[in-house]
Parts: structure tokens; C-alpha cells; sequence
């Protein structure tokens, strides 16, 4: 009988842990246990093709109640099996100016007739504008270029090679642009 006064008593005197009201709160989610969030579904159709900007300017005009700001960008597209493009696009949005200029490349596209080893069978020169470039196969070497040739070359599928810029213009698109062109003397049919 002491037993059974003492845990009474023990009992009566030590308060009960308070447990919080959770009737009107929300239940709680295990965070360990939760999934990631999921990935929105993309509705477009995956792109066969590569892309990389290469340039993109904020160009202003002035009109009579002040400057009116549009975007410039330039895009280079390819499936890195010898199809590449170069395209630009101008909109007053960098989203709808991005879209034209996919739409361009994708309409400027051309074939390169690569090698075995997805080199060109020969040396090509080509200028546009101030931009003057020369592409040579060079077995074993990889893919050495620079500037905006190194990304045509690149999406275009094109290894083996050595491009040297030969003008001193630094202006990307022009230099994307003679790429194409040394390109397209290789290529013979464009799409």
C-alpha cells in the first residue's frame, strides 16, 4: 500500500507535460520523407538541335518622347552532326527576339560534308564584312578555335580542326557569320 500512496502521490505533485491544441492547425508534412516538387511538363517538343547565344545587345532609338529600347540577339543552332545555323533576331522583348532568331538560324541552315573522322576535307577561307577567317584540318588536334568560330564549329559537329581569325574584327556575329561562309564552300547544297 506505501507503493501504491507514493506513486500517487508522486503523480499529483509533478505537473503533466502540456500538449499543444492541434485541432485547428494544419497537419504538419514530414519534410524528411516529402518528394521533390515536380517538374513542370514541357509542352514544346524536345529540339533536335543545340543552341548558344552569342550575342545579345540593348539598342536604343530616339523618337520624339524619349529613347525606345530594343533587344538584338544573335543565335547559333546545330545538330552537331554537320547541320548549322546562324540566325538574329530583333524584338522589344529578349524572349520574342531569342524565338526569331532560332526561327532564322534554323531557316539559314546548312550541311557540312565532314570526313570520317568529322574533320573538312580541305583548307577553306572565307571573308564577311571587316571579318576575314581561315579553317584547316588538322588530324589528332581536336577542335582549336576562337571567338564565335569555336560555337559554329562546335555545334556543327566539325573536330580536327584549326580556325584562325585573320582580321582584327572582334565582332562575334561577323565572325560567326564567315564561318558559315567557309562552311557553305564546303557543303555545296544549303538548306
Amino acid at each position: 500500500m506505501d507503493n501504491t500512496m507514493d506513486d500517487k502521490s508522486q503523480t499529483q505533485g509533478t505537473p503533466a507535460p502540456a500538449t499543444p491544441d492541434t485541432s485547428d492547425r494544419r497537419p504538419r508534412r514530414d519534410t524528411r520523407s516529402a518528394r521533390p516538387p515536380r517538374r513542370q511538363r514541357d509542352d514544346r517538343a524536345r529540339s533536335e538541335f543545340s543552341q548558344k547565344m552569342i550575342g545579345i545587345r540593348r539598342v536604343a532609338r530616339v523618337m520624339a518622347g524619349g529613347r525606345r529600347f530594343n533587344f538584338s540577339v544573335c543565335m547559333v543552332l546545330g545538330d552537331k552532326k554537320g547541320r548549322v545555323g546562324v540566325g538574329l533576331g530583333k524584338a522589344t522583348d529578349t524572349a520574342l527576339a531569342i524565338e526569331k532568331a532560332t526561327r532564322a538560324a534554323k531557316k539559314n541552315m546548312i550541311t557540312v560534308k565532314l570526313t570520317k573522322n568529322r574533320s573538312i576535307p580541305h583548307n577553306v577561307t572565307s571573308k564577311f564584312c571587316a571579318s576575314e577567317i581561315e579553317i584547316r584540318p588538322a588530324r589528332g588536334r581536336g577542335l582549336v578555335a576562337g571567338s564565335s568560330v569555336r560555337t559554329v564549329l562546335d555545334l556543327g559537329g566539325v573536330t580536327d580542326v584549326t580556325a584562325k581569325i585573320l582580321s582584327r574584327s572582334h565582332n562575334t556575329i561577323n565572325n560567326a557569320r564567315a564561318a558559315i561562309e567557309a562552311l557553305k564552300q564546303l557543303s555545296g547544297t544549303t538548306k
